[in-house]
């Protein structure tokens, strides 16, 4: 699975355009940018994507023109998942028709509120209708119930699906990394892990950072790679500050306010989402430097 050479994959932000509509010239130069700045994956319409506001016809042309756009230069996962598995399944397989996409995220049903033998029959069904290769997304600080260690290395058994992006505890990454099979792919979604879950065993980090702390991240999985700990561990600690002040208002409104000032245009989030202050948007660029 292409997913193994993948160590940051950028959660991405979707671009609009000054009226609130997916901007595909935005698209084009966000992928470029990022791309250039050792993105090795994209998850496209997740959380960070703003995908609980876009519709099922804006996620399919999302999708579509961001696999043209990516033309395989890197793998491409695409957020389908709900708390509806009839509907994750019907959707699923609409996306699995586009060329380019490489598998589906699929969340830990969120508001339900299943128990573990709900998750695997969700995630299983899901697995072998849904036309795609499917990483669970286990979220609990989203989707209030958490999905347990036995239930990820359970799914882990099945064929169709990949891989896990766990925002829960070290511990609990460990565990998985340290008990699922060879070839399921650990990441972590929370960058403040980027450093320790790759140290553990983890394939790497499923990012917001990366956006626009992409050099420094790879500088950091560089150095670990080649030994010097010391020199990745000063450089995570370094970044902490910063990966944190990218969460200090509701994501993606801090990212998408550090991008634009960057002259990498994205537009402000949707509504429930707010964009910065100025107020807000100078203290931002000040903890970024």
């Amino acid at each position: 699975m292409k997913f193994t050479q993948a160590t940051i994959m950028t959660a991405m932000v979707t671009p609009f355009d000054n009226q609130g509509n997916v901007d595909n010239d935005r698209l084009a130069n966000l992928i470029d940018y990022l791309l250039a700045h050792h993105t090795e994956g994209l998850l496209v319409g997740g959380t960070t994507g703003e995908g609980p506001t876009l519709t099922d016809d804006e996620k399919i042309a999302l999708f579509q023109k961001t696999a043209t756009l990516v033309n395989g230069r890197v793998p491409i996962m695409a957020n389908t998942g709900t708390n509806n598995t009839a509907a994750t399944i019907a959707f699923t397989r609409r996306v699995s028709q586009i060329v380019g996409i490489d598998a589906a995220l699929i969340v830990v049903p969120p508001y339900n509120k299943p128990d573990q033998t709900g998750m695997i029959a969700h995630f299983t069904a899901i697995a072998k209708k849904g036309g795609l290769p499917i990483m669970i997304y286990n979220i609990p600080g989203r989707v209030v119930v958490k999905m347990t260690v036995e239930t990820v290395l359970t799914l882990a058994k099945q064929p169709n699906i990949i891989g896990v992006k766990q925002c829960t505890t070290l511990e609990e990454l460990a565990a998985i990394v340290e008990h699922a099979p060879a070839d399921f792919n650990v990441y972590t979604g929370e960058d403040s892990q980027a450093l320790t879950a790759k140290v553990l065993g983890a394939q790497g980090v499923i990012s917001v950072a990366s956006h626009v702390l992409g050099d420094e991240l790879a500088d950091m999985y560089a150095n670990l790679d080649h030994g010097d700990w010391q020199t990745a561990g000063q450089l995570q600690r370094q970044l902490m500050p910063k990966m944190a002040a990218l969460f200090s208002a509701p994501s993606p409104a801090p990212v998408k306010a550090a991008l634009n000032q960057k002259q990498i245009l994205v537009g402000s989030p949707r509504l429930p989402i707010l964009p910065l202050t100025a107020t807000q948007q100078s203290q931002l660029m000040a903890q970024l430097g």
